[in-house]
């Protein structure tokens, strides 16, 4: 027990991006105190995991939680000035939500194998994505018709999404497989909804791909014509734009925004990448709203009105209430909500 409550309260003190002297000066203890609960050779006793509890803003649950998962390699999509002790921030907050994911699956009995089906589909150039999106749409079954839920659409196929708020801009987004078993992608939930729907099928790319050997700008360039590709796949940019031309409107760009939820910007790319406009064209497009602030903030409005969420999570946590797996004390922990609000949605 005094492993897992001093893993917790280092974890926790990296999820607050907090040093050792921090916490210590926080509780009014020594630092050396502090290093003792870390490494397991001292107990903090009810009051100080109490004060623990407050500052970390977290559950005095969290400490005692046996159920720890491990994350597989992760390659944030993030700037580049998204410091460290960001990074092992999220991490750890990542974890959290992974941990109570899985554990609420793991109370419901509730298990599988996701199978990646174009794992063994080599890439010898980034043409090869336009032929490895069709068949990833056609094996899962949606065609080429637009996709309205992104997130719906991927927990559907066994893969966890979660998006976090409390989270740095500079974060976009991140893909792993937690025990070596689960796909998970992670995204700001903050962005524009047009972002964050390119920034899911991007992570995507990372998760199924099967890239060649590429330094990581090709590897982005990748993942990017992949998230493109499944938005707006080519043969529908031609659909829609017809052949080579030399002028777009505005009013053109703005309904195919709204249909398939792609931003302005990308739709300009992908018709770049369809021959239907001119790299010059695309260079002209950027230079004329780099000058002109108004039709900027108009390019880059968002526009795609339907919700990009899933709420199987939530459904999880009130199936287990349900069944009398959970107490609505958990419950309440789980959801983060107070126990009221989850007995009042607790009508039957």
């Amino acid at each position: 027990m005094n492993n897992i409550v001093a893993n917790r309260i280092k974890n926790a003190r990296i999820l607050k991006c907090l040093s050792q002297q921090n916490v210590a000066d926080e509780l009014g203890i020594s630092k050396q105190m502090i290093c003792k609960y870390e490494n397991g050779e001292s107990m903090p006793t009810s009051s100080k995991l109490l004060d623990l509890s407050k500052l970390f803003g977290l559950k005095i649950d969290y400490f005692f939680s046996s159920f720890q998962i491990e994350l597989g390699e992760i390659n944030f999509r993030k700037k580049s000035t998204f410091p460290m002790k960001k990074q092992d921030s999220l991490k750890e907050q990542i974890k959290i939500n992974l941990e109570n994911y899985l554990w609420i699956e793991d109370s419901l009995s509730i298990d599988y194998n996701f199978k990646n089906i174009i794992k063994n589909s080599k890439i010898n150039s980034i043409e090869d994505i336009e032929n490895i999106v069709l068949k990833l749409r056609t094996e899962w079954n949606i065609g080429i018709d637009p996709i309205h839920n992104i997130i719906q659409l991927l927990e559907d196929k066994e893969i966890k999404v979660i998006e976090l708020f409390d989270v740095d801009e500079k974060f976009d987004g991140m893909a792993t497989y937690v025990n070596n078993k689960f796909p998970v992608i992670v995204v700001n939930g903050n962005f524009p909804v047009e972002r964050k729907r390119f920034t899911l099928l991007h992570e995507l790319g990372h998760l199924l791909l099967n890239l060649p050997e590429c330094n990581v700008k090709q590897e982005e360039n990748y993942c990017n014509k992949f998230a493109a590709e499944f938005l707006f796949p080519k043969n529908i940019v031609i659909k829609e734009f017809g052949g080579k031309r030399e002028h777009i409107t505005l009013t053109e760009l703005i309904s195919t925004q709204k249909k398939y939820g792609i931003s302005i910007p990308a739709i300009v790319y992908r018709l770049v990448d369809a021959g239907i406009l001119s790299k010059l064209r695309h260079a002209n497009f950027y230079k004329k709203i780099r000058f002109n602030p108004s039709l900027e903030r108009e390019v880059n409005h968002s526009r795609f009105e339907t919700p990009e969420k899933s709420n199987r999570y939530e459904r999880l946590v009130y199936r287990a209430l349900a069944q009398e797996n959970i107490s609505f004390s958990k419950a309440s922990s789980l959801l983060n909500k107070n126990i009221e609000s989850i007995k009042e949605s607790s009508l039957i």
